[in-house]
């Protein structure tokens, strides 16, 4: 493949701004994965991980102002915004470095001999190892969490895997930047740099699925880019996992008794949360089920006063300025659509905020209407009115997997008293995170989050946020009959780690 330059570029102008790489050869993705390769037996000791990640997370606050400055040129997302994201960045790699030293992902089990069981037990004791090099696919709308040293890297590394990222197009300086601290880090470890590598370029991206000592892959972004690589990577001489994140409609309930008690609340939460960050995140609720009648009409007017006054902003590029120009202008022409707050151009370069509205029945059977049904990045949502509660569900029976699903209920409902119950088991197979009067926008990073969903908001049933991400990278092993003098250290009777483990049915808390 010929190597070809990598540009930054200003969203805000569309002009060039620098010349940060070029594009990486075939022989360069592969002097990276090798690398990495190499890298592994570093990452073995969980105390030097744990430092190394702690390093990665001060080494990117210390960068702070000049990160964020050169993440604001090239996605525009502005500087409170990526202030945030790269605290929650630092965050996570300081949240993966404390699971790293408690220990309990390694999921140890051991089981002595029993001849009394049927049939007889042998010695058997179960642990994780990392998988190896894992490849991981930035994402565009979050330069920070979802990119160099976003969630899958994190997780990754602190699996014992080796990485090697794929840069995102739209802030490769960044992505340079980024890698250098990472690297850093590990050297301040005694760590080969090798163990993050970074390339450029589309057909790098292609090469790097393919690379037969890539292991596993963790990816962010659209439907057909996911697809593609989820594709190739079970079309391998020999398949790998592929964690992918493709895209969510993220619907939302408003039930008629909530819609009745607070429609100005709900309203105006709506317009803030499909607004957000100019509409590009992943769980901006893009369909939003609304009764027909005056409660809803009241919720639907909120909704049109917050929007209106919603200032335009910038996409993150103009490919997607220019995919959401005739996203909204597709479906704004079906017959029966309105448009209270036309969504489009907001100037040259910007777009303003919008959201249309449909009647639920053009909803509820197959047709031109399913383009309501796609995901449309960027500040547009679809209002579907619908009339019965048997209408409301004959949409969402229709719709595929998502990463959240929400319902605003009334205070009785959520009382439980009415459909409440009913509800959340309704919405409960459409989504890995079900919402009760919330919004999906901002996704905590914590032991219990779940940031998946069935296909196509996610290829597997893991989560790509928090705690349990790093069971991806991983893969269990068991050692059967297995003298105690060659066994791991993670695996004996007397625990010298001091690692939480089931010890012969007996859950045991970390040894201190």
């Amino acid at each position: 493949m010929a190597a070809a330059p990598v540009w930054s570029v200003d969203p805000r102008t569309g002009k060039q701004r620098e010349q940060v790489a070029v594009e990486a050869t075939a022989q360069e993705v592969d002097a990276a994965v090798r690398a990495a390769h190499a890298a592994r037996g570093s990452l073995a000791d969980r105390t030097v991980r744990a430092a190394f990640l702690r390093s990665a997370a001060a080494g990117l606050d210390a960068a702070r102002d000049g990160l964020v400055e050169t993440a604001d040129a090239e996605t525009a997302l502005g500087p409170a915004r990526l202030t945030g994201e790269l605290a929650r960045t630092c965050y996570q790699l300081r949240a993966f470095a404390d699971i790293v030293d408690e220990g309990a992902f390694l999921d140890v089990i051991i089981d002595h001999p029993d001849d009394t069981a049927t049939p007889p037990i042998p010695d058997l004791r179960r642990y994780k190892v990392p998988l190896g090099v894992v490849a991981v696919y930035s994402a565009s709308n979050f330069p920070f969490a979802f990119s160099v040293a976003g969630g899958d890297t994190a997780s990754a590394l602190a699996a014992g895997c080796p990485v090697v990222v794929k840069a995102h197009p739209d802030h490769p300086a960044l992505s340079e930047l980024v890698a250098r601290v990472l690297r850093r880090a590990a050297a301040e470890h005694g760590i080969p740099e090798g163990v993050v590598g970074l390339v450029h370029g589309f057909e790098a991206g292609v090469e790097l699925i393919k690379h037969p000592l890539v292991t596993a892959a963790g990816f962010t972004g659209s439907v057909r880019g996911g697809r593609a690589l989820f594709d190739a990577a079970a079309a391998r001489p020999v398949p790998i996992p592929f964690h992918g994140e493709l895209g969510s409609l993220n619907p939302v309930l408003v039930t008629e008794a909530a819609a009745a008690e607070r429609a100005e609340e709900i309203g105006g939460g709506l317009a803030g949360s499909m607004t957000l960050g100019v509409g590009q995140f992943c769980v901006k609720p893009g369909l939003v089920l609304v009764p027909s009648g005056a409660a809803g009409d009241q919720l639907v007017k909120s909704l049109t006063d917050a929007v209106g006054d919603t200032d335009a902003g910038v996409l993150l590029d103009h490919r997607m300025r220019d995919n959401f120009l005739a996203g909204v202008a597709e479906r704004a022409q079906l017959p029966d659509v309105d448009a209270p707050v036309t969504p489009g151009a907001g100037g040259d370069h910007s777009v303003s905020a919008g959201f249309l509205t449909v009647p639920a029945e053009k909803l509820a059977e197959e047709g031109a209407y399913d383009l309501l049904l796609e995901e449309c990045f960027g500040p547009v949502t679809v209002v579907a009115r619908y009339a019965s509660e048997a209408e409301a569900t004959t949409v969402l029976s229709r719709l595929p997997g998502n990463l959240t699903a929400t319902v605003q209920v009334s205070s009785e409902e959520a009382a439980g008293r009415g459909r409440g119950p009913e509800l959340l088991a309704e919405l409960t197979p459409l989504a890995g995170r079900v919402l009760v009067n919330g919004w999906p926008t901002g996704v905590a990073v914590a032991p219990a989050q779940h940031h998946g969903g069935p296909y196509p908001a996610t290829t597997s049933t893991s989560t790509s946020v928090g705690g349990t991400a790093i069971e991806r990278w991983l893969r269990p092993v068991v050692y059967q009959n297995a003298p105690e003098a060659l066994l791991p250290a993670e695996l004996k009777d007397d625990n010298p780690l001091g690692l939480p483990r089931r010890f012969n049915g007996v859950l045991e808390t970390a040894a201190r």
